[in-house]
């Protein structure tokens, strides 16, 4: 394998912990709040809406939307059926925010630092730039570029986010690896001719877990860190 120039990482379940994250801060609202709510069981069905809100776009269904609006209109169908139907338009707009501050896996941030002595490194998220930055700024995380989705107005796993992250970088896609925790993230990079290294987040959908827990292909790098990433590179 050579050396990438650049390394791109997948953020939500990578580079953060968006179930920890959501349960925590949902919890702490319940109890301030008075509110009794299975937060676990909303911030599990909120994250399933996920990547079928992002389809009826991919698919043509729906016209671009950013995730922020995706977001909010999964969220909006999920509250009634978690008892929540009376919250008002702040308290949505505050619930939607948290995806803005998503605390960082204990890794990433010094990971990253290491990384980018060696590597030019950034996101390729479906997450908005204006979420990435927050992200990037409240977890302590530093990139040389960000790439979300809005840029490209495709999501994962449509080629054109892959490539055009390339093309904007002025890199051959085998100059490029995208790092990630998901191995359907992964075959999709590795088939528009990215490298790839695997990240495994065992814990990110929590205890019971199925899914992208070990690395399901040959990936160019596999590493139970960014920092023990940042040394295969090396």
């Amino acid at each position: 394998m050579a050396k990438p120039r650049a390394v791109l990482f997948d953020v939500f379940g990578t580079l953060v912990d968006w179930r920890g994250s959501l349960i925590a801060a949902l919890t702490a609202f319940g109890e301030k709040t008075g509110r009794n709510a299975d937060w676990t069981g909303l911030a599990d069905a909120w994250r399933g809406a996920y990547q079928p809100s992002m389809q009826r776009v991919r698919s043509g269904a729906l016209a671009w939307t950013g995730l922020d609006a995706l977001h909010r209109a999964s969220l909006d169908d999920l509250l009634p059926r978690f008892g929540l139907a009376a919250l008002g338009d702040a308290e949505r707009d505050w619930m939607v925010a948290l995806w803005h501050r998503l605390r960082p896996w204990p890794d990433s941030a010094a990971g990253l630092a290491r990384l980018r002595e060696r590597a030019i490194i950034g996101t390729l998220s479906n997450g908005p730039v204006a979420l990435l930055v927050d992200l990037a700024k409240t977890g302590g995380m530093t990139f040389d570029v960000i790439f979300g989705a809005d840029i490209f107005r495709h999501y994962k796993p449509d080629p054109e986010t892959y490539l055009g992250a390339c093309a904007l970088l002025a890199l051959p896609p085998g100059a490029v690896m995208l790092a990630a925790a998901h191995n359907s993230d992964l075959a999709a990079a590795r088939g528009c001719g990215l490298q790839t290294g695997f990240i495994p987040r065992p814990d990110e959908h929590g205890p019971s877990q199925k899914r992208d827990v070990q690395a399901e292909a040959d990936w160019d790098v596999i590493a139970d860190s960014v920092g023990a990433l940042a040394d295969k590179i090396g």
